[in-house]
């Protein structure tokens, strides 16, 4: 048996036991954390392609041709080249961003070769997919600050000691006129005009840039530069990729392989994908907390995609829990802290996990906050004379904004909690989004009074609380 084999059996034996169960999670948790660092060059060709296959939308042209391309650079005593291309186009890193990077890493732990390209050249001309408006481009200010975090971030799901990097403005940024004008005569318009969000655009007559047209070309040359095996991407990055096996072909080389990952939902459940613009993310630097928290947060439809994106479950793993949850001998809160402990076992390690798990059980399983050892408070002696929205977002940084604030209060997120002298007696109360903005100090006691309670009083916004002092 491999070794990925030994490790899914003792999993799923953990897997058919008690999920409520703190021991069982841990030990769970280190099983199937431990999975990526795995050694996975011992499987079959076709079981390595089926592995990548299961996690990607498309593999072209099928997984049956990336297995006999395994196995034919096998045996040359090789593996194959794989890319991924990375535009830096922000300073902070999002777990939707992780997908790719962890197919990277499970090519990587099979015994290939991967290349991953900072796109500081696109970079400037600012890829197209899926906008609505063309994007500013960035400065070399910009890339050189957003490339700084890049590694650092990514460095849980990912072994940078062991990857060719490669900057495509080493051949980009020498492609001369006359060369880019011989290209072009080669390439349909048409092929470049496809694009759902480019028709959409001028079918509503708004700008579509000659350098955004162009994007696609600049992308493609470095398929061309590297002469990948195959090259891995976002299902949006589809016709680039495409463009890039044109390309190729055109150079007499052959065209690679295509591997696209879908893209994630964000945690809002509303359908859109995982954005920093919509506030529905998971950064990567994010507290141990926060992350569990926000996983804690999502409807019960993202606990497969999740564990499919994020974690090195197989296939079979997964639907054994799901199947569980159908015969209800599995609670899917249970699941979804063993998803949450799991992705925060990866950014922060097993110890902060069992923290993260134990502090959520505390703030959320039981009758009275005073029993939550961590809890952060507001001191009103401090703070009082300033906006609750402002000390959710700069005091507090509960919220990344005030708008955001101010969103939770129009979705009736924003609360007072009285805890009152009675045993387990708690009173909640409503904070309408005008109060968002009124002073803390204010706020309080006038809601105290009209509730005629009292007693020891937290801030609740969304899934945070936050003890207030000095009243």
């Amino acid at each position: 048996m491999t070794r990925l084999g030994d490790s899914v059996q003792r999993a799923s034996e953990l897997l058919a036991q008690d999920l409520s169960s703190d021991l069982t999670v841990e030990r769970l948790l280190a099983e199937t954390g431990a999975r990526r660092y795995l050694d996975l060059s011992d499987l079959p060709a076709a079981e390595q392609a089926a592995l990548i296959g299961a996690r990607a939308v498309d593999v072209l042209p099928s997984v049956e041709k990336l297995a006999e391309e395994i196995e034919a650079k096998r045996a040359q005593g090789r593996g194959l080249h794989v890319k991924l291309g990375i535009d830096p186009t922000a300073a902070d890193v999002h777990l939707g961003h992780a997908v790719p990077v962890i197919i990277l890493s499970r090519f990587q732990r099979m015994g290939h070769d991967v290349t991953l390209i900072i796109g500081d050249f696109t970079a400037k001309i600012g890829d197209p997919s899926g906008r609505t408006a063309e994007r500013p481009a960035l400065t070399d200010e910009d890339i050189a600050k957003n490339l700084s975090g890049y590694q650092d971030q990514v460095r849980p799901f990912f072994d940078f000691e062991n990857v060719s990097f490669r900057y495509n403005s080493d051949w980009l940024g020498q492609f001369t006129f006359p060369r880019l004008i011989t290209l072009l005569a080669q390439v349909p318009a048409s092929s470049l005009l496809q694009r759902e969000d480019f028709r959409n655009r001028l079918a509503e007559g708004a700008g579509l840039a000659m350098s955004e047209l162009i994007y696609p070309v600049a992308m493609a040359l470095d398929s061309v530069e590297l002469d990948c095996d195959i090259e891995l991407g976002g299902i949006d990055q589809l016709l680039n990729m495409q463009m890039g096996r044109r390309l190729m072909e055109l150079h007499g080389q052959r065209p690679q392989m295509i591997a696209t990952n879908q893209l994630i939902e964000g945690t809002d459940g509303s359908g859109a994908k995982m954005s920093k613009s919509k506030d529905n993310y998971i950064g990567l630097s994010t507290a141990a907390d926060d992350v569990y928290g926000k996983i804690m947060s999502i409807p019960d439809r993202l606990m497969v995609p999740y564990l499919r994106a994020w974690t090195e479950w197989t296939d079979a793993e997964i639907e054994l829990a799901s199947a569980r949850i159908e015969a209800k001998s599995l609670h899917p809160m249970d699941l979804k802290k063993v998803l949450a402990g799991d992705v925060v076992s990866a950014l922060h390690g097993t110890e902060a996990a069992k923290a993260a798990r134990a502090g959520f059980t505390a703030q959320f399983s039981k009758k009275s906050f005073g029993d939550v050892e961590t809890l952060p408070a507001v001191d009103a002696g401090e703070h009082g004379g300033e906006g609750i929205a402002t000390i959710l977002t700069r005091v507090l940084e509960f919220t990344p904004s005030a708008s955001a604030a101010r969103r939770i209060a129009k979705q009736n997120g924003l609360r007072l909690i009285v805890e009152t002298d009675d045993e387990g007696g708690q009173r909640s109360i409503v904070l309408p989004e005008a109060d968002a903005l009124r002073p803390l100090a204010e706020v309080v006691p006038e809601k105290l009074a009209e509730a005629g309670v009292g007693g020891t009083v937290y801030l609740k916004a969304g899934r945070r609380v936050a003890e207030i002092r000095g009243l």
